[in-house]
């Protein structure tokens, strides 16, 4: 059996390795395939991912990969033929050699299981042995909780275990964590990786509310893996498939498969246990996967159709065309003739811009006499700012003794008030030490308490009156106490609701507080809106600004050019952009002689090259605002960098923008809901947003804004009227709690009175008692009163240095703040020195300020020399030598095109210009368009597009072909496969029967299984031996209830034998059986395991006594469950 199922298993991964593997894989799949036959382990299908059919298809590796699978499935066929000859020839039945024990190497086997926190166990190790373990216990023990954690550890879900939907669900209630740690033998030749795990494999699944691992350890405990990789490739080398009902059987597979007799779910158990299951749909998903390939493939065949078509046009068109050979040639006699044109007009360009020169040369004098006239004037003022320094330095020296001084009278201060606080800290210890020895006293006092106590219980008998007397009080008083501490714990709730009820009342009064406030500042935002609605100029300062214009405007004429301002005044959004969105910053920063100087040079629009835009579909500041004055949007440029602000939508896609896609020329983001998002180096920076802020000052419509104002105060004045009405509610439930507490307090007080007056009545007999038996108990006890005596003794002692300890306090904390004192005086006196100094440095501010003026003058002047006077000298002086260069470039030109002979030849061109010829040239080029109306392209262009149409189509063809002849190769594989697929299909229903039939007849049994798989049924039929006489059979359903059970168990048997694992685990397979059917069954199930080998796992609630435990059973009992 284990060779046909490797053949079903690796059969299917043959073909399905063509289609699913990605294409760079496909050259390796023969040598990943033999090494897959030679270990005979499963395929790890579900490691791959499919890809598209016409990416694998249009790989160069494709005919490698098909003709390696085609040599591995040479290879397996002769390495099955010795073990299926034989078997087809005998009847065609199926036969198997007496396969190797899988745990005699020690290989798989489960040595130990701890469960913690893990669903009704707090705690749990159990041990296995190598061969059968049978495990019993009560009801509600925890036994199914095992298997439960088998699965778990192996990496299943937590909906395929059936007893929980998520993983979190298997803690146990009341605690944070659960764990799962299984130990598994990794001996012999099936060891999986023995040189990094050694003899033993620890696996470790922690869950928790909101997370769960896996670790992989070796015998030492050391952790190797977390991988849930590894876990999958550790799985797939033992097989162990929890899924599989032939692996581990649970308590609800086990009653479904025993009780059930539908035939359909027969068949299901049959085809996942056998994995035929998972080969048929992955065969099916593949068949799938080339039929759309096919289509694809025809729909490409179809679409070069009209290219064809279009082919044979083309030549026929290609035929009929004519050329227009006059008109051409005139044409080019006139492109001649304006290449020399244009040498002749920058000759004259070149005379004038000579003279241009001239002129700007002659202000570079006066320029120069200014420079110099202020270049003395720095020269003078640095003479006095050195003078000045000179001054404030002797000043300085001057004061170096009080600053030590100052520094010495610190020094002292600290010292003193370090010895202020270790003062301090021995007063604490001395206190600490008084507690510990008062607390000895108490002990003491409680120990002779007890030894009276003790007294009293001797002479119990002679004094029983009394206590019966005293304790009839004691009762009395007990019971009175507990109405009182009743009536006390009323009054404590009732106060607890008062206080409760005052901070109620007192959050009421702060959330009305806060609407009130809300509703005044949405009143004055109103009112501001309304303003700005009238004047749009208000929204940039309110009533400042207007007043700033308005001296602006009566000063008009002082203005060599008037101010622009405020700048948002002169912005608007765009209609389909959202106002929200944009913020600008430029305004806040420029002032108005910024303003002023920029409106100076009057520069035209700035022109912003798309390489120094950010490279993001998102829009800029610069692309959702507009103006009319150029100057505006020039300055929102280069002081704002408008165009460098990216605006998005929400504060992830912010961070993705300024952080995670390194966008190239970004300053910074900003989202719709305020956050601000930059990076300087590699530092990232959100801000949040300002919290003040609100509308934008650029908006699309007031009036919404204004409604919406409207509807947001209305609601505000809703919320305060609620909280007022809420707030006299709580007032008239805070009244009528004050009664109660006033009520319950005078009960209180009734009931403690005569409880107080029993207590007093208790303690006189009580020290009447007490002094009878004085004079006995004073021998008891006198070695504990002088020990408090003397302990008394050192508290007094101790108490008194307490009192010095704290004089010395005081004397340091006297002396630490006359100290203080001292260092304040000193500073008060060093004040008429250092305010001289402060003078000095204001004088030394003030050359300062001269010198940076005369500085400033002198960079101004410096400034238009460089700037203007010399650049424009430059720029004429480049303009010449650039005519010069044009100059010589046309001629250069106009010599390629013909010699200068040429042109005179043909008549000169110096009496027109340029434009003149240009003129002649686009009619020459109109005419000879019309007569080239009857055709859309040049002949040259349609030969260039037939030729290139051709060596496409031609392409196409070949491509198209080679997929269609890829298609047809998957196509016979695939078939190839499926054939095998049934026929090893067939061949399992035989070895089932065979089987099923060996086990039957240790009864003298006989039996048949019918395996439809078109209609997916499977159906049981035995023949009982008192049947022999004749041919009658009968179905399970009219069998006995302990021959149903015999029979069913044989059918999981002999499908436990046609699978292959290192252990099994079967849950209450016997809750159907009586005790004689338990015991016959129990038997051949032992008998079973003993010989197949692996290792097997048995629950049962039932009592197994019957079972002899032996070298290879093991039985445990589980704990009862606590009730």
């Amino acid at each position: 059996m284990k060779d046909l199922r490797r053949n079903i298993t690796l059969n299917s991964f043959q073909i399905n390795r063509v289609e699913i593997v990605p294409p760079d894989g496909l050259e390796v799949v023969g040598a990943r395939y033999r090494d897959l036959v030679r270990k005979g382990r499963r395929s790890p299908l579900k490691s791959y991912h499919p890809v598209a059919v016409e990416e694998v298809l249009a790989h160069d590796g494709f005919k490698q990969g098909v003709g390696a699978v085609a040599d591995v499935d040479a290879d397996y066929e002769r390495e099955m033929r010795p073990a299926t000859g034989r078997r087809e020839t005998q009847d065609s039945r199926v036969y198997t050699e007496p396969r190797r024990n899988p745990s005699a190497s020690g290989a798989g086997i489960i040595s130990r299981i701890r469960l913690e926190n893990f669903m009704c166990h707090s705690s749990l190790h159990i041990e296995f042995d190598d061969w059968v373990n049978f495990i019993t216990g009560q009801n509600g023990s925890g036994k199914s909780a095992i298997l439960t954690a088998l699965c778990v550890a192996f990496g299943c879900r937590a909906r395929g275990t059936q007893r929980a939907a998520t993983l979190k669900d298997f803690i146990k209630t009341g605690c944070s964590y659960s764990s799962v740690t299984v130990e598994i033998k990794n001996q012999g030749e099936d060891a999986f990786k023995h040189e990094t795990y050694g003899d033993l494999i620890i696996i470790e699944r922690r869950i928790t509310e909101s997370t769960n691992s896996i670790v992989l350890k070796d015998r030492q405990g050391r952790k190797v893996s977390q991988r849930r990789d590894e876990l999958r490739e550790l799985v797939e080398h033992f097989n162990i498939d929890v899924e599989n009902p032939c692996v581990i059987m649970t308590q609800d597979k086990s009653r479904e498969f025993l009780h059930s007799g539908n035939d359909k779910d027969k068949f299901k158990f049959f085809f996942k246990a056998t994995l035929l299951q998972q080969v048929s749909e992955l065969l099916q998903s593949i068949r799938n996967q080339l039929d759309a390939a096919d289509a694809i493939v025809d729909e490409l065949e179809s679409s070069i159709r009209p290219i064809t078509k279009e082919l044979n046009e083309l030549r026929e068109k290609i035929k009929n065309m004519e050329h227009v050979e006059e008109i051409s040639l005139e044409l080019q006699n006139l492109k001649k003739k304006l290449a020399w044109s244009w040498v002749y007009c920058v000759d004259g360009q070149i005379q004038e811009q000579k003279t241009r020169i001239e002129k700007l040369k002659e202000r570079v004098p006066t320029c120069q006499a200014r420079i110099d006239k202020y270049l003395v004037k720095v020269g003078d003022l640095k003479g006095v700012l050195l003078s000045k320094k000179t001054h404030i330095k002797s000043l300085m020296e001057k004061t170096s003794e009080v600053r030590r001084m100052k520094d010495d009278l610190q020094q002292n201060l600290s010292v003193a008030t370090k010895e202020r606080l270790e003062l301090e800290e021995d007063h604490v210890r001395g206190i600490n030490l008084l507690k510990k020895m008062k607390n000895r006293v108490r002990l003491l006092e409680q120990q002779i308490h007890g030894i009276q106590e003790q007294h009293i219980k001797e002479t119990q008998a002679e004094e029983y009156e009394i206590e019966e007397r005293i304790k009839k009080l004691e009762d009395e008083i007990n019971e009175a106490d507990k109405s009182v501490r009743r009536l006390q714990e009323e009054e404590n709730a009732i106060s607890e609701s008062l206080a409760a009820a005052r901070n109620a009342i007192r959050d009421i009064d702060k959330e009305i507080d806060e609407c009130e406030r809300k509703h005044r500042d949405l009143h004055s935002y109103s009112c501001e809106l309304q303003q700005r609605q009238t004047n749009k100029v208000t929204a940039f300062g309110g009533e400042k600004v207007l007043y700033l214009l308005q001296i602006i405007e009566r000063h008009h004429r002082k203005f060599k050019s008037p101010p622009i301002g405020p700048i948002g005044a002169h912005v608007s959004l765009r209609p389909q952009d959202n106002p929200q969105n944009v913020f600008i910053d430029a305004g806040a920063e420029l002032s108005l002689e910024q303003l002023r100087k920029s409106e100076r040079h009057r520069n035209e629009r700035l022109s912003i090259p798309s390489h120094d835009l950010p490279s993001t579909n998102h829009p800029t500041t610069l692309s959702v605002i507009h103006t009319e004055n150029p100057t505006v949007m020039n300055v929102l440029v280069d002081m704002g960098n408008a165009e460098r602000q990216v605006l998005v939508k929400d504060y992830e896609m912010g961070k993705a923008v300024a952080f995670e896609q390194r966008i190239r020329n970004l300053k910074e983001v900003y989202t719709s809901d305020g956050y601000r998002m930059f990076c300087r180096g590699s530092v990232q920076t959100t801000l949040p947003p300002n919290k003040r802020a609100r509308a934008g000052r650029l908006c699309g419509s007031i009036d919404d804004q204004i409604s919406d104002i409207r509807k947001e105060i209305y609601k505000v004045q809703e919320f305060i009227q609620e909280g007022r009405g809420r707030k006299r509610d709580a007032q008239e439930a805070l009244q009528n709690l004050e009664g109660r507490a006033q009520s319950l307090k005078r009960q209180r007080i009734h009931e403690e009175r005569p409880m107080m007056s029993k207590k007093l009545a208790l303690r006189d007999m009580q020290n009447a008692y007490a002094a009878e038996r004085h004079i006995d108990q004073t021998a008891n006890v006198e070695e504990l009163y002088e020990e408090i005596s003397q302990i008394q003794d050192d508290i007094q002692g101790k108490e008194l240095l307490l009192e010095k300890i704290h004089v010395r306090k005081t004397l340091a904390e006297e002396k630490a703040n006359d100290l203080k004192k001292s260092f304040e005086s000193l500073c008060d006196s060093a004040k008429g020195e250092i305010d001289a100094i402060e003078g000095a440095e204001h004088e030394l501010l003030v050359t300062e300020e001269e010198l940076r003026a005369a500085e400033a003058e002198r960079v101004h002047y410096e400034g238009v020399m460089n700037n203007k006077v010399l650049p424009d000298i430059k720029a004429a002086e480049e303009h010449y030598e650039e005519l010069h260069r044009n100059r010589q470039e046309n001629f250069d030109k106009a010599s390629i095109i013909c010699p200068e002979c040429e042109v005179e030849a043909l008549g000169g061109c110096a009496s027109n210009t340029p434009e003149h010829f240009s003129a002649k040239i686009n009619r020459l080029k109109q005419r000879l368009q019309r007569e080239n109306m009857r055709y859309d392209e040049s002949i040259d262009d349609l030969r260039v597009m037939y030729e290139k149409k051709e060596r496409k189509i031609l392409k196409r063809q070949q491509m198209y072909s080679a997929f269609r002849n890829k298609l047809i190769a998957c196509q016979e594989a695939l078939d190839l496969r499926w054939s095998k697929f049934q026929r090893n299909a067939s061949l399992l229903k035989r070895q089932l029967t065979w089987q099923f039939n060996g086990h039957l007849k240790k009864k003298g049994m006989s039996g048949h299984i019918k395996v439809d798989y078109e209609k997916m049924v499977l159906s049981i039929e035995v023949k009982m031996p008192q049947d022999a006489s004749g041919n009658t059979v009968r179905d399970t359903r009219g069998l006995s209830g302990g021959e149903r059970s015999f029979s069913t168990l044989c059918f999981a048997l002999a499908l436990h034998e046609m699978t292959e694992a290192p252990f099994r685990a079967m849950d209450e397979f016997d809750v159907f059986m009586d005790a004689v059917s338990r015991k016959i069954s129990l038997d051949t199930l032992i008998d079973f395991a003993v010989e197949q080998g692996s290792q097997w796992i048995f629950i049962t609630p039932h009592d197994i006594s019957m079972v002899k435990a032996g070298q290879k059973v093991r039985k445990q009992q589980m704990a009862a469950p606590r009730s």
